[in-house]
């Protein structure tokens, strides 16, 4: 894939259209072009600011109660000139449709944030998952030792997460890799079980999404579980029995 097709595709690569083949495709131009996924980021950086620092303004009452007196007079009271007459009406109602939806928006925003945010998360989860497995090595540090992995990570993070190795139980550690979920650089643990590669994302408090059950997309799944007290997702294409059965190995991990 070139840049001028990549760029084409990112609109829609942001807003999660693309099929799985295609984002897989765009997500390798990513790995090797710094200009697109600079742009990218700087996509993610607008919508971010648009979302959270954009003004919002509430018209003052005083205009709603002018607003209804026009709108209610009666037809006599109008003067004959009809033109003038509809687009008053006309324009009445677009304000108070505005200073409606201003005031549904402003609740819609309070109300709705935490859920778009985690939304964000688990989109940016998925998408690291299959940036990975488009990539030409989904770790950046290859070992099944969890004492290399554990220190391979401090220094480069502010807290090294909890590391361990699960072989004996048929999920075995090969390494690990620090991602970005939203603005926050992220441990990444990488195990496979069979086929399957899993990733392990080590998330803060403040970014963890709050999940009442496993979401899935395109075939894989997301399942939010403990480690070692911090929040972690793992993102594979495992069965939900297998991953289940991971999960319970990573809470009792310490």
């Amino acid at each position: 894939m070139d840049c001028k097709t990549a760029q084409a595709l990112m609109p829609l690569y942001f807003d999660g259209e693309l099929d799985r083949a295609t984002s897989r495709e765009f997500e390798a131009h990513l790995d090797e072009c710094g200009d697109c996924r600079a742009a990218l980021i700087e996509l993610d950086a607008l919508r971010r600011t648009l979302r959270e620092d954009a003004p919002r303004y509430k018209a003052p009452d005083t205009l709603r109660s002018r607003i209804q007196k026009h709108a209610s007079l009666p037809a006599t009271s109008v003067p004959m000139r009809r033109t003038p007459s509809r687009w008053l009406t006309l324009a009445a109602s677009w304000v108070l449709a505005f200073v409606a939806g201003g005031a549904v928006m402003t609740t819609w925003h309070h109300a709705s944030n935490t859920s778009f945010a985690e939304s964000q998360v688990t989109r940016d989860l998925f998408a690291s998952h299959w940036r990975a497995l488009a990539a030409t090595s989904p770790i950046d540090v290859v070992s099944t030792d969890q004492h290399t992995v554990k220190p391979w990570f401090a220094g480069k993070i502010a807290i090294a997460p909890v590391v361990q190795d699960f072989s004996d139980q048929g999920y075995a550690l090969i390494g690990g890799r620090i991602d970005y979920v939203g603005s926050e650089r992220v441990p990444v643990l990488v195990y496979r079980h069979g086929k399957h590669l899993i990733d392990v994302f080590v998330l803060t408090q403040s970014i963890a999404p709050t999940l009442d059950k496993p979401i899935q997309s395109q075939g894989y799944v997301l399942e939010m579980v403990s480690l070692g007290g911090q929040p972690a997702a793992i993102v594979s294409d495992m069965g939900m029995a297998e991953l289940e059965r991971f999960g319970d190995l990573l809470a009792t991990s310490r």
